[in-house]
């Protein structure tokens, strides 16, 4: 059974930095597309970031030069560094697989979540 379980959220001041950490459970990171995504309330969820499985990378363009997507082989992990915190980047922050090789955009491409992990960034 695929589960996805994310950590790492919490509060920071602006220009600050926090690790976000998704356990992949189920399956293998390195095999598929995973991504983070980000959502405020009334607003789609769109792709913070996101690394297919040949290790291809892409970043939305507000977070381009801030923040840094990596895979754990080790752990099973899938990890999104944060750095250079705006106030604009507090939301819910969520992981998603895709059992694919390669990856998209749209978040109804991604059949798996985990539960969110909020980020909140103060002024």
């Amino acid at each position: 059974q695929v589960q996805l379980v994310e950590s790492g959220g919490g509060s920071v001041q602006a220009g600050g930095s926090l690790r976000l950490s998704c356990g992949a459970y189920g399956f293998t990171v390195d095999d598929v597309c995973m991504a983070w995504f980000r959502q405020v309330a009334g607003r789609p969820r769109e792709v913070v970031a996101r690394m297919n499985a040949a290790g291809g990378i892409y970043y939305g363009d507000s977070v381009k030069g801030r923040f840094i997507i990596s895979k754990d082989d080790a752990k099973n992990t899938l990890d999104l560094q944060m750095n250079t915190l705006k106030p604009e980047d507090t939301d819910m922050c969520y992981c998603a697989a895709r059992e694919c090789y390669t990856c998209t955009w749209d978040a109804s491409d991604y059949p798996s979540w985990g539960q969110g992990t909020q980020v909140s960034v103060s002024s």
